[in-house]
This record gives C-alpha cells, sequence and structure tokens, in this order.
C-alpha cells in the first residue's frame, strides 16, 4: 500500500534502541458521506524500548484515537498496528483481550481501580488475572518507589487522589508489559502530586527500560517525555527530541503572543501572609479541590490547557503528513 505523504525524519540519538511498537499508514475515519470524520491520516509512527514518548495536540488533533489504535482499543479503518512484531490491528476480540493483558499496561485520569479492593490487591489483581506468578521482589521495588509501603492495606476511598494514581502506576508496571499506554495521568492531580507520579514513570524507563507512551494537554508533563509528538488533523507535525517546557509552548504559540508570566503557569506565586501558597494563571486564582492540594497547600493546574492560556491567538502547527517511524527511509511512495 502506497505511503501519503512521507518526508524524511533525521534519524533520532535512540535509533539503537529496539522498536516496540509502530503505527504504518494509519487511517482512521468515523461516520460516513459528508459526515465523515478522518481522525487520523495515514500516521506513521515507531515507538522506540525504553523511551517515553508524549502525544500532544488541539482536541480533535487524534491523539486519544492513535493511543487507542495502539493499544488494540480501537481498530483502524486501515494501516496496521504492530507491537512486538505483533500485528494487532487484524487481531479478533480473543486476542485482543490476550494482547491486552499481556502485553500491555493502561494509567487513566480517573484511576480505574476497584473500589471493593485494596491498593495491594489492586496492583495484584492483572496478574491475578492472567494467572501468573508473583514476584514477591519485584512488587516490593514497585510499591518501594511509588512510596505505598504504608497504604497496602487502605481502599481507594481511603487514599488520596495521588495515592490512587500511584496505584494505578504500580498496577500498571508490576506486569512488565511491553508498552504502558497513559492518559492523561496527571489531569486530576495537583502539580505536587503530578510530579511525583511524572518522576516515577520517568524512573521507570530510565532504571527499568520501561516504554510509555502517554496522551497528555500539559507542556510541564510532556517536558518529562524523551520524545514529544504533535498531532493536528490526524497527522504528525512535529517531532521534538528531549523538548523543554518553553520549547514546548513556542510550538504552540507564536513569539509574539507568548505571554511569559502565564508561560511560567505551573510556578507557584510567594506565600501569602496565613501561610497558603496560592497559584496564580493568567491572573485568576485557582482553588484546590485535590486531598493531595489540601496537605500540601499546592494549587493544581494539571487540566488547565495552557496554550489557551498562554495566548487568544493559537499558531497550530500546519498539519504537514511526514512518516515519524525510527530509521524510515523517506522515499515518497
Amino acid at each position: 500500500m502506497a505511503r501519503h505523504g512521507r518526508q524524511h525524519i533525521e534519524q533520532h540519538e535512540s535509533d539503537g534502541n529496539a522498536v516496540v511498537a509502530s503505527a504504518i499508514d494509519l487511517v482512521k475515519t468515523y461516520g460516513a458521506d459528508d459526515a465523515q470524520v478522518r481522525a487520523l491520516d495515514h500516521l506513521s509512527v515507531d515507538f522506540a524500548r525504553g523511551e517515553m514518548t508524549a502525544i500532544m495536540g488541539p482536541s480533535g488533533s487524534g491523539k486519544s484515537t492513535l493511543m487507542h489504535c495502539m493499544a488494540g482499543l480501537d481498530q483502524p479503518t486501515s494501516g496496521k498496528v504492530m507491537v512486538e512484531g505483533l500485528e494487532v490491528s487484524s487481531m479478533n476480540q480473543r486476542q485482543l483481550t490476550r494482547f491486552r493483558r499481556e502485553q500491555i499496561g493502561f494509567i487513566f485520569q480517573s484511576f480505574n481501580l476497584v473500589p471493593t479492593l485494596s491498593a495491594e490487591e489492586n496492583i495484584l489483581l492483572p496478574l491475578q488475572i492472567a494467572k501468573k506468578p508473583i514476584d514477591r521482589a519485584w512488587f516490593d521495588k514497585v510499591v518501594s518507589v511509588v512510596g505505598l509501603q504504608q497504604r497496602l492495606s487502605h481502599r481507594p476511598s481511603q487514599l488520596s487522589g495521588g495515592q490512587q494514581q500511584r496505584v494505578a502506576c504500580a498496577r500498571a508496571i508490576m506486569a512488565r508489559p511491553s508498552v504502558i499506554f497513559a492518559d492523561e495521568p496527571t489531569g486530576n492531580l495537583d502539580s505536587r502530586t503530578s510530579r511525583e507520579v511524572l518522576g516515577f514513570l520517568k524512573h521507570s524507563v530510565h532504571e527499568y527500560g520501561q516504554t510509555i507512551v502517554m496522551v497528555t494537554h500539559d507542556p510541564r508533563a510532556a517536558s518529562y517525555a524523551d520524545r514529544v509528538l504533535v498531532l493536528a488533523d490526524g497527522r504528525i507535525t512535529q517531532d521534538l527530541r528531549h523538548p523543554t517546557y518553553q520549547e514546548i509552548l513556542k510550538v504552540f504559540a507564536s513569539d509574539d503572543d507568548v505571554n511569559t508570566d502565564a508561560m511560567d503557569y505551573g510556578a507557584e506565586d510567594s506565600k501569602s501572609a496565613d501561610g497558603k501558597e496560592n497559584a496564580r494563571i493568567a491572573g485568576t486564582q485557582v482553588e484546590t479541590h485535590d486531598a493531595d492540594a489540601h496537605e500540601s497547600n499546592i494549587e493544581p493546574t494539571s487540566n488547565v490547557d495552557v496554550p489557551a492560556l498562554v495566548s487568544p491567538k493559537l499558531s497550530i502547527p500546519k498539519a504537514e503528513p511526514f512518516d515519524a517511524r525510527i530509521g524510515g527511509n523517506g522515499a515518497a511512495a
């Protein structure tokens, strides 16, 4: 099948890493005739083993659709999805269930913990469902890294939002999946807890060789990644290696429009007289409803769509299709 609009991309420093997952000429459409929407438009990309990749883009850009197709949660209209040499896009439902159970880990914005189970039981649940042996040494290491040693007997209702997300992270990595897909993992967390969760994810990549693909609207969260893909109109428009927070912001706002005060939206202002810290974003005080935020007095920022605050005039990169597969030969078909 011919690939549309392929363009050469410079080989990345991670090209020596094995490719663990690939999208090949991926197309996903919804609806029909005049109402048809193309969520993915002949998109090709490789994900290297042992890397953390963030996927960003405006609403409707196709970032969640890409993640769902890669994880076997949705079927592409055409093209291929490959994970560990398996063609996910051609699997039936029984094969997909086994594939997700054995090869994929998930971290969701809403945590998705079983409310009647303890933290320890939630972490071990995927292994028990798959009837896999439990490596207690690995379990102890994961629990130690996420700092849940004193919370293992607690149910989700007895944990703060940050603690619940750490349980979800531990559950995802416990089975040592080929790829962990994280959908806005810090979206419901305050800034301090967001840093802790992102730090754990980055640590799991660099220390244990875990592969993570994360969808996020938050430039601060994306700055933790080794690689940032920016989508628009179902195509990859930017492929950034180790970008800084400021570099990510510049993708979404022109230099003339960037408000430097708003750019530092994640930084807390100096403490007020009563000792509480207030986060001010674009001149508006943000109030917290997260348990961890009350404990640390740090206000949440992760739910904010930063580019909209930086400038009312977004400069979304023009969707020029290209092939972001690692080591692609860049030849037009």
